[in-house]
C-alpha cells in the first residue's frame, strides 16, 4: 500500500502549510499533537491550571466564548482544517468525539507540555507527549471497531499530522525561574542540542512506529536529520550556527 502520510512538524514557532490544499486533502484525517499552540480544549477536561476556559480567550471565536483554545479565536489546527476543507478536529477527551466524527481525526494536544517530561510540572495534570501517543493507540482501536483494521490503517497512513513541541521547554523550564535546574545542568547551546536529541527520540522511537509502520528506517532517519537540523536555528535566535555540525553528527548516531 502506498504511504502518502504527511508529517508537518512545528518546533518552537515554525509553521508551514506546505502543499495543503482544499481539493487534494479534503478526504484526509487530521491528527494534532503538542502544546498550547494547538490544544483546542483537552485541558478543559483536566484538573490543571493550564486552561483557557475564561475571558478573554475566545472573544473573537464564532461563539465569542472560551473554548479551551489558547487564542482569542481560531488556532493553527482550525486554520489547517479550513484549508483542507474539513471540520475542525475535536479534543480527544471530548465526549462528542464518537462515531463518524472519529474519522475526521482527533486533537490530542495539551497546553503546558514539552519535549521533556519535567517541562510543565507546575501545571500538575497535563497530557504529556507519551500519553498523547497512548491516546492515539486507543483512538486507532476505537476506529478499528468502527470501520475495521485495514481501513483504519489506511486512514492513519494517509492522514495529515501536526506536531508542535519545544517552546515550553524553554519558557516553562529552562527560563522558568532564575537558575532553574535545567539552566544549571546545561549551558544554553548544549541544552538546545539535548532538546533536539530528545525530540528525535519522540519522532523516531515513539511516533513513527504508530504513524508510518511501512517506511524504511534509513529513509526516515535521513528525513529526521534534515528536518531537525533545519529547525534548530528557529529557536527564537537562541542557537549558534557553529553548533549545527554537532547536531548533524548527533542525529547520524
Amino acid at each position: 500500500m502506498e504511504n502518502s502520510f504527511t508529517l508537518v512538524t512545528i518546533f518552537g514557532l515554525l509553521f508551514t502549510l506546505g502543499n495543503v490544499g482544499p481539493q487534494a486533502e479534503a478526504a484526509r484525517a487530521f491528527f494534532v499533537f503538542g502544546d498550547s499552540l494547538v490544544d483546542n480544549g483537552n485541558n478543559n477536561y483536566l484538573a490543571t491550571t493550564a486552561r483557557a476556559d475564561a475571558y478573554p480567550y475566545g472573544i473573537d471565536y464564532p461563539t465569542h466564548r472560551a473554548t479551551g483554545r489558547f487564542s482569542n479565536g481560531l488556532n493553527i489546527p482550525d486554520l489547517i482544517s479550513e484549508q483542507i476543507g474539513s471540520e475542525p478536529t475535536l479534543p480527544y477527551l471530548s465526549p462528542e468525539l464518537n462515531g463518524q466524527r472519529l474519522l475526521i481525526g482527533a486533537n490530542f494536544a495539551s497546553a503546558g507540555i514539552g519535549i521533556l517530561n519535567d517541562t510543565g510540572v507546575q501545571f500538575v495534570n497535563i497530557i504529556r507527549i507519551g500519553e498523547q501517543l497512548q491516546y492515539f493507540r486507543q483512538y486507532q482501536q476505537r476506529v478499528s471497531a468502527l470501520i475495521g483494521p485495514e481501513q483504519t490503517q489506511r486512514l492513519v497512513n494517509e492522514a495529515l499530522v501536526l506536531m508542535t513541541l519545544g517552546g515550553n521547554d524553554f519558557v516553562n523550564n529552562y527560563y522558568l525561574v532564575p537558575f532553574s535546574a535545567r539552566s544549571r545542568q546545561f549551558a544554553l547551546p548544549d541544552y538546545v542540542v539535548y532538546i533536539i536529541s530528545e525530540y528525535r527520540k519522540i519522532l523516531l522511537v515513539k511516533t513513527c512506529p504508530l504513524l508510518v509502520p511501512y517506511i524504511l528506517l534509513s529513509q526516515l532517519s535521513s528525513l529526521l536529520k534534515n528536518l531537525l537540523c533545519s529547525t534548530t536555528a528557529l529557536l527564537i535566535g537562541l542557537v549558534n550556527l557553529d553548533k549545527m555540525p554537532q547536531c548533524d553528527h548527533q542525529l547520524k548516531h
